[in-house]
C-alpha cells in the first residue's frame, strides 16, 4: 500500500471566518412609523415578515393590515395612502425599497389598509 503526503499540515489550513450576525428584523420599527403616519386611533391587526433575497440583496418582505378607527378613519386612510411610495422611513441597518397599499376598505370597525413592503439590508 502506498501513502502520499501532500505537505498540508495544520498550519496550512484556512479557517472559516465567523459569519456576521444577521441584522434584526426591521418590522417593529416600520410598524411604529406606519402607526405614527396613520394617526390615532390606529392599530396593527396583523403583520408578518419573512426573509427575502435576490442575486444581489438580502432583506425581508412584510405584509401588514392597519385599522384606522374613528369617524375620520376613512379620510385618514386616504391621506395615509397618498404618497406612501415616496415617504421616508428610518430603519437602522435597512431601507424601504418598496411599499404599497394592496387593498383598503371600510367596515363597522373603521377603515383598514393592507400594505406590503420590502426592506433591504443596508450594507
Amino acid at each position: 500500500m502506498t501513502s502520499v503526503h501532500h505537505g498540508f499540515g495544520q498550519e496550512k489550513l484556512v479557517r472559516n471566518k465567523a459569519m456576521p450576525r444577521a441584522q434584526a428584523d426591521p418590522l417593529p420599527r416600520l410598524l411604529d412609523q406606519l402607526l405614527a403616519r396613520a394617526g390615532q386611533p390606529a392599530t396593527v391587526e396583523r403583520a408578518s415578515s419573512r426573509p427575502w433575497a435576490s442575486a444581489l440583496f438580502e432583506g425581508r418582505r412584510h405584509v401588514i393590515r392597519l385599522r384606522l378607527a374613528g369617524s375620520d378613519g376613512d379620510a385618514r386612510a386616504e391621506t395615509f395612502a397618498t404618497g406612501i411610495d415616496a415617504a421616508e422611513w428610518t430603519l437602522a441597518g435597512h431601507f424601504v425599497a418598496d411599499i404599497s397599499v394592496d387593498g383598503s376598505g371600510v367596515d363597522e370597525g373603521g377603515a383598514w389598509l393592507d400594505l406590503s413592503a420590502l426592506t433591504i439590508e443596508d450594507w
